[in-house]
C-alpha cells in the first residue's frame, strides 16, 4: 500500500466532497440560478413588509446573487417566510444588484416596445412601483426620489425620466438601484409614458 503524499490526499478529499455534495443536493440545486425566479414586484413589497424594519433595507450590491440565495434560505425560517415569498424577495434583491446587469430583463420581455397594456399609468404605478416609491410618492426607502419635491426628480426632462426607467437607474445615496422597466418586462413604451405622465399628475407641482 502507498503512502498518502500531499497531492494524494488533497485530491481524496476534493473528490470525497465532490461525491458527497452531489449526494447530498439536487444538481440543480448546486446552480445559481436555483431557486426560480419569483416576482419583482411583490418581492419588494415583501421586503419592505418582512424585512426592511431589522435591515434598514441592506444594500443589494454587499452579496452577490449567488451569495443571497444562502442568505435568503437562512432568513426564510427566521421571518417565517412562505417559499413564494422567499423567492419573491430573492428576485428583488438580485435584480436590484446591478442595474446594468439587470439589462437582461429587456431582452426577455416578450412584450412590444410599442402599444399599451392598456392599463392607466395609476394602474401600472399601483401595480409595479408603489412597493418602492410608496402611494405618496415620497419613496418608501432610504434614497429612494421624492416625487412631492418641487426641485427632485420629476423637475427633469420627461425623455431623461423615460430613459432611467426604461433602462434602470440608481439614485445617489440610495442602496437599491431601480431594475429596468422596474422589473416589470411586460411594460410598453406607451406604458412607460402613461406612467410619467401620471407621476406628474399626482405628484407634481
Amino acid at each position: 500500500m502507498k503512502p498518502f503524499n500531499k497531492t494524494t490526499l488533497k485530491t481524496g478529499l476534493a473528490v470525497t466532497v465532490i461525491s458527497l455534495a452531489g449526494y447530498l443536493l439536487p444538481t440543480s440545486a448546486l446552480a445559481f440560478d436555483y431557486p426560480p425566479p419569483g416576482n419583482f414586484a411583490k418581492g419588494a413589497q415583501q421586503w419592505a413588509d418582512n424585512c426592511a424594519r431589522c435591515h434598514n433595507i441592506r444594500a443589494a450590491n454587499e452579496l452577490r446573487d449567488d451569495q443571497w440565495i444562502t442568505t435568503l434560505f437562512h432568513m426564510r425560517v427566521r421571518a417565517g417566510l412562505t417559499g413564494e415569498e422567499m423567492r419573491n424577495i430573492l428576485t428583488f434583491l438580485q435584480e436590484s444588484n446591478d442595474t446594468a446587469g439587470a439589462a437582461h430583463l429587456l431582452k426577455t420581455s416578450a412584450a412590444p416596445v410599442t402599444g399599451s397594456s392598456g392599463l392607466s399609468g395609476k394602474e401600472i404605478f399601483a401595480q409595479t412601483c408603489v412597493a418602492c416609491h410608496s402611494a405618496d410618492g415620497k419613496g418608501a426607502f432610504p434614497g429612494v426620489p421624492d416625487f412631492t419635491d418641487k426641485n427632485g426628480r420629476l423637475s427633469k426632462p420627461d425623455s431623461e425620466l423615460f430613459k432611467h426607467v426604461m433602462g434602470g437607474f440608481q439614485s445617489p445615496g440610495s442602496p437599491m438601484a431601480m431594475p429596468p422597466k422596474g422589473g416589470n418586462t411586460s411594460l410598453t413604451d406607451t406604458d412607460i409614458q402613461n406612467v410619467i405622465k401620471y407621476l406628474h399628475k399626482e405628484f407634481g407641482s
